[in-house]
């Protein structure tokens, strides 16, 4: 990784030899590595059987779990907050096991709407959930410092699973709870 940067270095008319960039091509590998990191963990390794029996049949709800992730259209990043919810049905995941997942899907190269499908979906296999409801709120560099230049567009989707989906007043609930 380290040659394909110094190329790309040579190929904006840089001299990647020069002082202030001899170790670019490393460092910028070594960023890249860790902005991918999501490739290379499991949910299984995230959950570490972090899932426990619970009578809770409430709305449980992590809010403002800041996110950074890779576009994977333009390798610009994307900055922003999910917002998880789940009804649990005879067990609940460790809160932190949340924030992990979003992280995990973050952590790779991405587009915004296949990121918050991937998080409900992973959390309704793991907790057998009876819904699950994430909402993604981003800012994205690719809007913000090329192309249109909107510095004040921010992309929200989302993604709900059974009981958000199907009952008007979960959703309605999850909705009020995040504002």
């Amino acid at each position: 990784m380290n040659e394909h940067y110094a190329r790309i270095i040579e190929a904006i008319g840089e001299n990647p030899q020069r002082p202030g960039l001899k170790d670019t091509p490393k460092r910028a590998a070594k960023a890249m590595q860790y902005l991918t990191r999501g490739y290379q963990q499991t949910v299984e390794e995230i959950v570490n059987d972090a899932l426990f029996p619970s009578d809770c049949s409430e709305m449980v709800l992590v809010k403002d779990i800041e996110l950074y992730s890779l576009c994977e259209h333009h390798l610009l990043p994307f900055i922003g907050k999910a917002h998880v919810a789940y009804i649990p049905d005879g067990k609940v995941v460790g809160l932190s096991k949340v924030a992990r997942i979003v992280d995990m899907f973050a952590r790779r190269l991405q587009i915004q709407e296949q990121l918050t499908v991937e998080i409900a979906e992973t959390l309704q296999r793991v907790t057998n959930a009876a819904g699950v409801g994430v909402i993604i709120e981003a800012k994205h560099m690719c809007m913000m410092m090329r192309g249109v230049e909107k510095q004040n567009s921010v992309m929200k989707t989302s993604a709900m699973l059974g009981t958000f989906r199907s009952n008007q007043a979960t959703r309605n609930e999850f909705l009020s709870l995040i504002r």
